[in-house]
């Protein structure tokens, strides 16, 4: 078993980070009936067997050749479970549930492989001289193990969610307490330089696409105040938003008509009736909460309502951007995500009304910008100036940059705290109408 012991260094924080991620995972996977544990919930991924090896697969073939020199027991398992799928082209998987291996044997293979780690992790944290692996140091690697870790408990509420509500657990969650009417507005952002990315010096844990930081310079705009809620796509939908050509690109009208896809996929029609799928039950549509589409749908909403969605650039300065010039470390200031109610860090499995959290207002006003639902821009996924590929994993990001993925920004209820950093960048294809996403427009 990991066990941090002793004063809490860095190192043994991030110890005790990974004993709090394999938690969450370990929980996740809790709320899933047995009998479905060899479902695919979507169809452009794996099936659940799959994950429940993945994550000890991915720390495994990270950890235990490069930094503990390790013998594997089971390299065809390390392989198997090596990698997941992005549903970008290759075509829909084709394997069948009895191809898997049997679930108790995929646990062994978990538990085997916690209990190697675990006993050199357990002797790295009580040494206190740095120590590198292949030019990487050890606190970097654990970050790589945390933050990957931390990313599928998220992507993988994603799954869980389109999983039937008769082959999950129930879990309880908080109730929101009442707002007060949506002010739907739009606020204006000064123009100013913005500092995207990490310094190469910095002492900070970054992914290799957060490096290099460098300055660009962006225009006055405006922006809604808050995340596009159900009760706004709403009208869009009303007014046969899906079915006009003229808010659509052209690869998207594809996309839409050959899915036969007419509203947001959190949404269910029921005669007169909008109803919405949260993880555990079908209920009312929420009006107020954010509606959660894919990218697609958010660019036509968009246009129909003679708007834009905002670049990576503009969306940064909206949140960390001040009137002086100076950068936040968070919208509302720098005190940490743990001490300020907003709707991230695994606080709830549903959104919340998008004004439930005015303390997380920026400093020009805008609210929301952390938390509740990531934020699709219309930047395409590409490196900064002077990226480098992670040596230990060089597709992470540079399997992306191919012009078919989107940058968002933000975070989930089911984001962890540690990757509400501003210079985190998540991204996803436009097609894809399962992230827990939704979008705000500009004006310029």
């Amino acid at each position: 078993m990991l066990v941090a012991q002793g004063e809490l260094t860095p190192r043994l924080q991030l110890l005790e980070k990974l004993i709090d991620a394999r938690r969450r995972s370990d929980q996740l996977f809790d709320i899933v009936h047995p009998a479905s544990l060899y479902a695919r919930p979507i169809r452009e991924r794996h099936r659940i067997i799959f994950y429940i090896g993945h994550l000890e697969a991915f720390d495994w073939n990270l950890l235990h050749q490069r930094a503990f020199e390790l013998k594997s027991f089971n390299p065809d398992f390390d392989r198997l479970f090596a990698f997941g799928i992005d549903p970008v082209g290759g075509g829909l998987p084709s394997d069948r549930a009895e191809d898997w291996p049997a679930h108790e044997i995929v646990r062994d293979y978990v538990r085997r492989v916690r209990a190697a780690l675990d006993d050199k992790l357990n002797e790295v944290g009580q040494e206190t001289s740095p120590t590198k692996f292949e030019g990487n140091s050890i606190e970097t690697l654990l970050n790589v193990a945390v933050e990957h870790r931390l990313m599928h408990v998220e992507t993988l509420a994603y799954m869980l969610h389109q999983l039937p509500t008769d082959q999950k657990v129930h879990r309880d969650e908080p109730a929101t307490t009442p707002t007060r009417a949506v002010d739907h507005r739009m606020v204006q952002i000064a123009a100013g330089d913005v500092t995207l990315g990490l310094a190469r010096d910095s002492s900070s844990f970054g992914w290799d696409n957060e490096f290099a930081s460098h300055t660009q310079s962006v225009s006055a705009f405006e922006i809604d105040k808050y995340m596009v809620t159900n009760r706004q796509f709403l009208e869009f939908v009303g007014a046969q938003g899906y079915e006009n050509r003229a808010w659509w690109s052209n690869e998207d009208w594809e996309w839409k008509n050959a899915a036969g896809i007419s509203h947001p996929a959190f949404w269910k029609r029921e005669s007169d009736t909008w109803l919405y799928q949260t993880m555990f039950s079908e209920i009312p549509l929420p009006l107020d909460w954010p509606v959660y589409v894919s990218q697609a749908e958010a660019a036509a909403y968009a246009r129909w309502a003679g708007k834009s969605l905002p670049t990576e650039a503009e969306w940064h300065h909206a949140a960390y951007g001040e009137l002086e010039g100076q950068q936040r470390l968070y919208p509302w200031g720098d005190r940490l995500p743990e001490a300020v109610a907003g709707n991230f860090h695994f606080r709830r499995w549903s959104p919340s009304p998008v004004n439930a959290y005015p303390d997380t207002q920026s400093a020009f006003g805008v609210e929301g910008m952390l938390g509740n639902g990531w934020e699709w821009t219309s930047s395409v996924f590409a490196p900064f100036p002077g990226f480098e590929p992670f040596s230990f994993y060089r597709g992470y990001s540079a399997d992306f940059f191919d012009g078919k993925h989107f940058v968002m920004k933000g975070g989930s209820a089911r984001t962890a705290a540690c990757m509400l950093r501003p210079t985190f960048r998540n991204w996803f294809q436009p097609h894809y109408q399962y992230v827990y996403a939704g979008f705000r427009c500009v004006k310029r």
